[in-house]
C-alpha cells in the first residue's frame, strides 16, 4: 500500500463532519512537524484551522484543503460504512474518498517526497487546512485569510486540493469559480375560502409571472473563461395542506451563480424591481456565498500544467465552473490559484469514491509542480 494510499484511509476513518475535524489536522500536524514545520493552530469558534510553513521569503507555495466533510446520510443507502474506508476493484469508498482527504494525504506525500529530494528548496512552503469549507466558510478560511494579511504574510502561490477533474485526475484544473448568491423570498398573500378567491390573495398566483420571468431571463452571456449567470430555485412551499384553503404565503429558496459581468448588488437590484414590477408583496434575506474571482495566469498555472504534462502526457483543460471553493479567499489577498484534485463525479454523494490510480497520479502531480516552483 503506497504511503499516499495509507494517508487518506486513515483521514478517512476519522469522523469530521462539517465543522468536525475528527483529529486529521492533529495527524497531519505531525507529519509535517517531523519535515521541520512550524505548526501555528488558529482555532476560531468552533472550527480548527492550521497554518504551517517550512522555509523562508518567497516565492510562498501554499498547498489548501479542508478536512470537513457533508453528512453521509442514511446508512443503509451505502454500499459499506461511510467512516469505514473500503477497497473494492481498484475503488476506495467512503465519505471524503474524493472531497478532499485523497487531495490532502497527496499534498503531504509530495512534500514529504520533495524535501527528501530538496531539502534546501527555495522559498517556503506553506498549508493553510481548515474544518469549515463545507460548512459556512466563515471562521475557517476566510478568517485565517484575514489573519495573514494583518500580519503581512502573503501568499504567492496557492495550490487547493478540490476535485476538480472530471475523468481522470489532471484533466481539468480550475482557474477560477463564479459567485453565489442566495435568497429566501417570503410572498406575502391573504389566506381565504377556496371558493370565495375575491376575499383573498393568492401568494402562488402573485409570484407566478415574476417566477417565470425569473427563470427564462438571459442575465448574460458570460465569456471565455466563465459560463452565462444562471438562476435555480431550489426550494418552493405554500399552503396549509388543506385542499380548500387559499395559502397565505408562499416561500422560496433560489440561488444565483454568477459571472463577473454582474455584481451581486445589481443583481439583487433586478430581482427586487422584477418583484416590485409584478406587484408581488414579499420580503427577502440575501446571502452571499462568494463573489466571482479568475486568477492570473502566471508562473503557478505555466508549472502545474506542467506537472499534469508531465505525468500524463496531457494538457489540462482550464475552467471555472462549479461550485465555490476556497480559492476566492485566496485570490482576495492577491495569491495566483490554481485548483487540481482528484475527479468530482462522486462527491457529496452515497458511495462517494476515488480510483487508486486517481490517488497516485494527483501525488505524481503535486510532486511535479514543487519541483517545477521550488527545486
Amino acid at each position: 500500500m503506497s504511503a499516499t494510499l495509507a494517508l487518506t484511509r486513515n483521514l478517512m476513518a476519522r469522523f469530521s463532519v462539517t465543522p468536525a475535524d475528527g483529529g486529521c489536522q492533529e495527524l497531519l500536524a505531525a507529519r509535517l512537524e517531523a519535515l521541520g514545520f512550524h505548526i501555528e493552530k488558529l482555532p476560531f469558534g468552533r472550527v480548527e484551522n492550521l497554518w504551517a510553513t517550512r522555509g523562508e521569503g518567497h516565492p510562498v507555495l501554499c498547498f489548501a484543503g479542508h478536512t470537513d466533510v457533508v453528512p453521509a446520510g442514511p446508512l443503509e443507502n451505502w454500499s459499506s460504512d461511510p467512516f469505514q474506508p473500503e477497497i473494492r476493484t481498484g475503488v476506495l469508498y467512503g465519505r471524503g474518498a474524493a472531497d478532499m482527504k485523497s487531495g490532502l494525504a497527496a499534498m503531504v506525500t509530495a512534500t514529504e517526497s520533495f524535501i527528501a529530494e530538496h531539502p534546501r528548496h527555495q522559498g517556503k512552503i506553506a498549508f493553510l487546512i481548515t474544518s469549515d469549507e463545507e460548512g459556512p466558510s466563515v471562521d475557517g478560511t476566510r478568517r485565517v485569510v484575514d489573519t495573514l494579511l494583518r500580519r503581512n504574510e502573503l501568499i504567492d502561490w496557492c495550490i487547493v486540493g478540490e476535485p476538480s477533474s472530471e475523468q481522470v485526475a489532471g484533466d481539468m484544473l480550475k482557474i477560477g469559480r463564479r459567485g453565489s448568491l442566495s435568497a429566501r423570498l417570503t410572498v406575502h398573500g391573504v389566506q381565504g375560502h377556496i371558493a370565495y378567491p375575491q376575499l383573498a390573495d393568492n401568494p402562488v398566483h402573485r409570484f407566478a409571472p415574476a417566477l417565470a420571468e425569473l427563470g427564462s431571463r438571459v442575465w448574460d452571456h458570460g465569456d471565455e473563461h466563465f459560463q452565462p449567470t444562471s438562476f435555480q430555485v431550489s426550494n418552493l412551499n405554500a399552503g396549509t395542506g388543506a385542499p380548500n384553503v387559499i395559502p397565505g404565503e408562499l416561500t422560496a429558496r433560489f440561488n444565483l451563480r454568477y459571472s463577473p459581468a454582474q455584481t451581486s448588488e445589481g443583481l439583487k437590484r433586478i430581482v427586487e424591481e422584477l418583484l416590485t414590477r409584478h406587484q408581488v408583496r414579499h420580503t427577502i434575506e440575501w446571502y452571499l456565498s462568494g463573489e466571482p474571482f479568475y486568477s492570473r495566469q502566471g508562473r503557478l498555472l505555466a508549472g502545474v500544467k506542467a506537472a499534469v504534462r508531465q505525468v500524463t502526457g496531457k494538457d489540462p483543460a482550464l475552467s471555472t465552473d462549479g461550485g465555490t471553493s476556497d480559492g476566492r479567499f485566496f485570490s482576495h489577498m492577491g495569491a495566483e490559484v490554481v485548483e487540481l484534485g482528484v475527479p468530482n463525479p462522486s462527491i457529496h454523494k452515497v458511495d462517494e469514491s476515488v480510483r487508486l490510480t486517481d490517488i497516485e497520479l494527483l501525488h505524481a502531480m503535486y510532486l511535479h509542480s514543487l519541483r517545477n516552483l521550488l527545486a
